[in-house]
């Protein structure tokens, strides 16, 4: 073995130098070749994560599909699509519609991709955020509180003589279908959702609603406006409940106010598409302040407007004024209310039980508006 001086290699019995030095530049090479791979899949990671986050990055929707419901307690909709507000805040985003009769049918439809956002009561909103373990859907702003009624014959004078009646809703498992079966049942009545039990309660079209009612086929409903108005002031119908009695304000702090209307999202769309969203929530924040602020008489001409152009027709003066005094126009959608909301919806045999945190995303409205509406009833911010 021969002694190693510094700068020279150091030979081993049995080695010559020629292959140690080999083997170094080879193990040298290898080492480089690694790190240059190594190096390399870093940049390749980096990337593709560039790549996909470029693609996945949040843009403005091509189009916006809303829908909503012909009815008064829709106005802020009504509203917002004929004066202009959401076209103006969405720019380049097109604007579709569809009206609806009442919030399964739409909930239907966004589940399909029909629509991307809608204009509901409350009770179809909990119902598909609880089918869909809360993946479906975002209650992004409230629309309107109050204006619906109990309306029946006058010869029906308490819920005593409901007993074999027929009673009619907008639709199975909707907002009024709920409200009514939770009232009677709290008068001791059994529904069944076939339209059986102590009282029968047949879902029908609202324009049906009225025909049937005043050909005697039917004793009453449990009506959004301007339907409510429209038996009492048209076909002779009485109010025997005021839904606002119902609520004396210790779940939404506000006495005789319950969710009535509501503004939903599909919640892959929102994800995909949020200043969209926030576009239109602006143009809805617009269409309630204006509701609130408007003479009577501009309101009333206003929503007359936009309904003959959804619906074909107008309101009589003293229908539309009717409706318009049983209706407050809110963006807050009343969290407090939805615990007796689901409640209401598990008794009637229309949801189920489950927690629904998380259903309401108020991020983008209170940035719109400026406010701090929360979900505190919900044990959410």
């Amino acid at each position: 073995m021969t002694s190693s001086k510094p700068g020279m290699t150091r030979i081993e019995a049995g080695e010559s130098a020629v292959p140690k030095r080999k083997r170094a530049i080879e193990a040298g090479l290898a080492i480089g070749l690694v790190l240059l791979i190594a190096v390399g899949a870093v940049v390749a990671s980096t990337v593709s994560r560039n790549t996909e986050a470029q693609a996945a990055a949040p843009t403005p929707a091509a189009e916006l599909k809303l829908g909503y419901f012909a009815n008064v307690t829709h106005a802020p909709a009504l509203v917002g699509l004929d004066k202009g507000f959401f076209a103006e805040e969405l720019g380049g985003t097109r604007l579709s519609t569809q009206v609806f009769n009442a919030g399964p049918a739409a909930i239907e439809a966004l589940n399909a991709g029909a629509v991307d956002a809608a204009y509901l009561g409350p009770n179809p909103a909990i119902n598909s955020f609880v089918k869909s373990h809360g993946e479906s859907i975002s209650i992004i702003a409230g629309a309107a509180a109050g204006g619906a009624q109990l309306v029946v014959r006058p010869e029906i004078n308490s819920a005593a003589d409901l007993k074999g009646k027929t009673l009619a809703t907008p639709q199975l498992g909707g907002t009024q279908d709920v409200a009514l079966r939770a009232w009677l049942a709290g008068q001791g009545y059994k529904t069944n959702v076939d339209g059986s039990g102590d009282v029968a309660i047949n879902p029908t079209d609202n324009a049906q609603t009225l025909k049937l009612f005043q050909d005697g086929k039917l004793d009453g409903a449990w009506l959004p406006e301007p339907w409510a108005s429209r038996l009492v002031l048209q076909a002779g119908a009485k109010v025997l409940v005021d839904e606002k009695d119902l609520w004396d304000g210790s779940l939404s702090g506000k006495p005789g106010e319950f969710p009535t209307t509501i503004l939903i999202v599909n919640k892959k769309f929102a994800a995909e598409h949020p200043d969209t969203v926030k576009a239109l929530l602006k143009g809805h924040a617009k269409s309630v302040d204006w509701l609130n602020t408007a003479p009577a008489d501009d309101k009333a001409n206003e929503i007359n407007a936009a309904l003959q152009e959804s619906a074909g027709a107008a309101l009589p003066a003293d229908v539309i004024d009717r409706s318009l005094q049983n209706i407050v126009f809110t963006v807050d959608p009343l969290a407090g209310t939805y615990p007796k909301l689901l409640k209401d919806g598990v008794e009637a045999g229309t949801t189920k039980q489950a927690d629904i945190n998380g259903i309401f995303d108020l991020r983008a409205l209170n940035e719109v508006t400026g406010k701090s509406i929360s979900a505190a009833g919900l044990g959410q911010d």
